[in-house]
């Protein structure tokens, strides 16, 4: 269980980077929401309506933490998959009111999870995520994912601790799939180690972000090779 004012800190982060993909996602047009994004063989649309799906998705998790009852994210990837496909084919207001209607409804039941949880810990696919992360979790969907809308927004924009719940998803997932041995450094003096921590890349939190969310290498430095990274 996480203390109350805990819970509202990581929820107003939460609002706050929440609130600036919700003014992205409305400013754009038909057109430029048809338009491809960052995320490899998605559109606009696709995106935003990833990001409506996952907070209904995420709110199974606050029920597995909250009952015990195990529940899933999505029952299979196909599942995912037409979940996500199904809302980018609405109209335009009818998409951003369910996005809004998800992030109110996350917000809602993110509150159960200042309350005693019958599972303290939690497996969803990308491995063991403590149940008091499940908030962490939905702000690293929201900045990585308001980045591939590729606008005028930029992930500098992101709050730096909305940065490190970005980080600590990607490097939990790279984990959960044998990921290749890094030793990952940033500026801000934050360090990961995965698998036999071989190869040490360094960089701020925004270049290295980019990197393993999206293998943009820009803003790196490595001392070898740097590897091709499981897709997050």
């Amino acid at each position: 269980m996480t203390t109350p004012s805990r819970l509202h800190s990581d929820l107003s982060r939460l609002g706050r980077e929440t609130d600036m993909f919700l003014a992205t996602a409305a400013s754009l047009s038909d057109d430029e929401m048809a338009a491809a994004s960052l995320c490899d063989g998605w559109s606009r649309s696709d995106v935003i309506a990833h990001i409506a799906a996952n907070g209904r998705a995420l709110v199974r998790l606050i029920d597995w933490a909250a009952t015990g009852e195990e529940r899933r994210l999505y029952a299979s990837a196909k599942a995912r998959a037409e979940a996500v496909a199904a809302l980018a084919a609405l109209p335009r207001e009818e998409l951003l009111a369910e996005l809004r209607a998800s992030a109110e409804h996350f917000a809602e039941q993110a509150q159960r999870l200042s309350g005693p949880l019958a599972a303290p810990e939690i497996s969803p696919n990308s491995g063991p995520l403590p149940a008091t992360s499940i908030v962490a979790l939905r702000t690293a969907e929201i900045v990585v994912h308001h980045q591939d809308l590729d606008t005028a927004w930029t992930i500098e924009e992101a709050d730096p601790d909305s940065l490190l719940d970005a980080l600590e998803a990607a490097v939990r997932s790279l984990r959960a799939k044998d990921a290749p041995g890094m030793t990952l450094v940033t500026e801000e003096r934050d360090q990961w180690i995965i698998g036999d921590g071989a190869l040490r890349v360094e960089s701020d939190r925004e270049g290295l972000l980019q990197w393993l969310a999206r293998g943009d290498a820009t803003h790196i430095e490595a001392g070898g090779p740097v590897p091709a990274l499981p897709r997050w």
